[in-house]
């Protein structure tokens, strides 16, 4: 039972990874990257670290609120997203609100608009 535990772990992490590159690709492709440092299945929670390039750059705040709300919507058994830039700064939620072209929101703050700024990476 043990094994399937650990196949089940192995699944998610492949899904949680594949979400990263499928939803964030600018993240590679200017010099950043993005790792999972932690994955509790029983919890929920998973713990991302962007680094390179994420560090410091004035963008990562939006990127990471943007992982946090796709991914929980996207993957069933991920409950919780911790984000962050290893800078002290990038893991906090800021006032920023961050959409994405192409992607349909439905919270109510995100008032009369389904398509925000394309992000500049």
């Amino acid at each position: 039972m043990s094994t399937d535990a650990a196949n089940g772990d192995d699944d998610l992490k492949e899904r949680v990874t594949n979400f990263l590159r499928r939803n964030f690709p600018q993240i590679q492709m200017h010099g950043g990257s993005a790792a999972i440092q932690h994955l509790d299945r029983e919890t929920g929670e998973v713990t991302v670290m962007l680094g390179g390039a994420c560090s410091g750059c004035g963008i990562s705040p939006m990127t990471i609120q943007a992982i946090k709300s796709r991914m929980v919507k996207e993957i069933p058994e991920i409950e919780t997203v911790h984000a962050e830039t290893g800078m002290g700064g990038g893991g906090h939620d800021g006032g920023m609100s961050p959409s994405f072209p192409g992607e349909s929101t439905s919270e109510a703050d995100d008032a009369d608009s389904d398509e925000g700024p394309q992000a500049p990476f």
